[in-house]
């Protein structure tokens, strides 16, 4: 168990900062630009020695029902009820406005706890703001400079002394954890009539070795591919925005998410459009933001329209996730609206097969997002896949295919010299790296590596994931060495 902590204020007064500042990485996207944030983010925070969840949030705004802005108010609003207690932002140089007002009486009505926090008070020009704070209702306003990092002690006080007003301060510091922690250690694994069961430690820690590392699944696509929809769908909630509007999602945004006693977690990123269409410094952000979503996944799902080809910008997509070295899945989208399924299918499959042909055999599951048809054919064929990144082939089996490879086709004469392949070896996964010892590297075609990888492919069953192959140079075992 864990505080939770909702960061929330009308747009622009620093809450993603404060978000950073509290989780210790530069993890939401900050911008002067105000509604840079639309969807919550949650990150676990630190401050000196408490532990806690922190919950970032939409700016505040006042819109008609069914708007945009209408949606990112309820995901604050739910993220309120979702916290034990509200961190209240206000711009101390700007003062308090009627946005503030409005909004610090909608908390009021939810009954939430809350905290008021004066933000931008660093120097003298946030002293009026800090004071006009007070008329809010919600008791002495911290002052604090997200960006400065000052008041940090003021604020640590203040999240302590409100957990326990709620009776949470033990679980915020830790000591609950402790306290917890030796009287596990003290319990015996007991049979329901009583009596000692030896195996029972030993029982519990197989049933752990079953649940493997939560695989990180990022998902990646174009603007308006049904990303966010997808996630919501899987994991059963509105947990994510969505709406007829291209490029809601801005930040990557971390869902933790269980399937078949397996857990997971789900990334979903902006849709990335051609480097060349972006001129706008906050979208450059947002790409770059999922840039690190895709280098920090495990598997990504490429999503795309399936009523339309695969374009140009889906295929770039999918080597750039291949040249980091990431796991792949093609997830064929909006498939219920697909005419004919056949046509569409061979379509797909000849424009992968022509044009991605460092993932041949990727596998493509078609899905409709929206109304949750074949999710689970997606699940599965990313356990798959991320099986397949994680191969380790032992030295043995890989030299006795490699006599059998250079057999079938040796490499070339490079000034009347055969290139001589002494040895390969796997020096790691995720994903699969080969070294292959040559007698000299530099003149191996590079035409004869794609002969041994697609071998590899093939022959190990390495289909539709990224394969490394590195050249070293095999020592001649009849050079005098010097002593």
């Amino acid at each position: 168990m864990t505080v939770t902590y909702a960061i929330v204020g009308r747009p622009n007064v620093g809450k993603s900062t404060l978000f950073n500042r509290l989780i210790g990485r530069q993890h939401a996207i900050v911008d002067n630009q105000p509604g840079v944030t639309r969807d919550r983010r949650e990150g676990d925070g630190a401050l000196a020695t408490l532990q806690f969840r922190v919950i970032d949030t939409a700016g505040l705004e006042e819109a008609s029902n069914g708007s945009l802005e209408d949606r990112m108010r309820r995901q604050t609003e739910q993220a309120i009820r979702d916290a034990d207690i509200t961190m209240l932002v206000v711009d101390a140089k700007a003062g308090v406005t009627p946005v503030d007002s409005f909004f610090a009486g909608e908390i009021r009505k939810s009954g939430a706890k809350v905290i008021l926090l004066a933000n931008k008070c660093e120097g003298k020009s946030g002293a009026a703001g800090l004071a006009e704070a007070w008329r809010l209702g919600f008791g002495e306003p911290v002052p604090i400079s997200a960006a400065h990092g000052e008041g940090m002690v003021e604020l640590h006080d203040a999240l302590l002394s409100a957990a326990e007003d709620l009776g949470l301060g033990g679980i915020l510091t830790g000591e609950d954890d402790l306290l917890f922690a030796a009287d596990e250690d003290s319990k015996e694994p007991i049979n329901e009539d009583g009596s000692f069961n030896e195996d029972g430690n030993l029982a519990h820690a197989l049933q752990d070795d079953n649940v493997r590392e939560p695989m990180r699944i990022a998902i990646v696509g174009r603007p308006n591919m049904g990303k966010s929809t997808l996630i919501n769908n899987l994991i059963g909630e509105d947990r994510l925005l969505t709406g007829p509007e291209a490029g809601i999602t801005r930040d990557a945004i971390e869902v933790p998410f269980e399937w078949h006693g397996q857990p997971y977690r789900l990334v979903d990123t902006a849709g990335m459009r051609r480097r060349t269409r972006i001129a706008d410094k906050v979208e450059k952000l947002i790409v770059d933001d999922t840039l690190r979503a895709i280098q920090f996944a495990h598997l990504c799902v490429l999503l795309f329209d399936s009523t339309d080809e695969l374009n140009k910008q889906d295929l770039a997509i999918a080597r750039m996730i291949a040249d980091e070295g990431r796991a792949v899945v093609i997830g064929a989208n909006k498939w219920d609206a697909v005419d004919n399924k056949q046509l569409a299918a061979a379509r797909i499959a000849d424009r992968l097969q022509t044009s991605l042909a460092q993932l041949r055999g990727v596998p493509v599951i078609q899905i409709s997002g929206l109304y949750k048809r074949g999710l689970g054919k997606l699940l599965a064929a990313a356990d798959d896949v991320y099986d397949l990144w994680n191969t380790r082939i032992s030295t043995g089996r890989l030299n006795r295919w490699l006599d059998l490879m250079l057999e079938a086709h040796p490499p070339p004469l490079v000034e009347g010299r055969r290139i001589r392949i002494r040895y390969i070896t796997q020096i790691k996964i995720r994903p699969p790296t080969f070294a292959l010892f040559v007698s000299q590297p530099a003149n191996l075609p590079e035409s004869y590596l794609r002969y041994l990888t697609t071998g590899l492919r093939q022959d190990f069953g390495l289909r539709g994931i990224p394969i490394r192959m590195v050249m070293r140079k095999s020592e001649n075992p009849y050079a005098k060495k010097e002593h």
